[in-house]
């Protein structure tokens, strides 16, 4: 399901992941992660994928509510996780929605 995003302009933070094989406790941070984005202001929805590589894609308002997630306390204990325990290798990219558009078949 992709999110219902309002028309552009808005961003995209991009979070491209190889995982590790400590898997102990991920699920549940992960949960509490996206339960969390979703109660920020500015928060307009999140679509992840898994693979080789995991990739989540959240939407936001401005450039400022992504600031304030990223800086937000219990966000920044999980990132410190994730580099200690879950990722062998991460990459963040900011993005500025300017045009989207798409197809739907009935």
């Amino acid at each position: 399901m992709t999110s219902n995003t309002p028309p552009p302009p808005y961003y995209a933070v991009i979070f491209s992941s190889l995982r590790s094989t400590d898997t102990k406790g991920y699920t549940e941070m992960n949960a509490r992660m996206n339960a969390l984005a979703v109660q920020q202001d500015g928060f307009l929805g999140m679509e992840n994928a898994q693979s080789e590589i995991g990739i989540s894609i959240s939407y936001w308002r401005d450039l400022e509510s992504i600031k304030d997630w990223k800086n937000n306390l219990e966000h920044q204990n999980a990132q410190t996780e994730g580099q200690k325990r879950w990722y062998n290798h991460y990459k963040v990219r900011i993005a500025k929605v300017e045009r989207d558009y798409e197809f739907l078949k009935e």
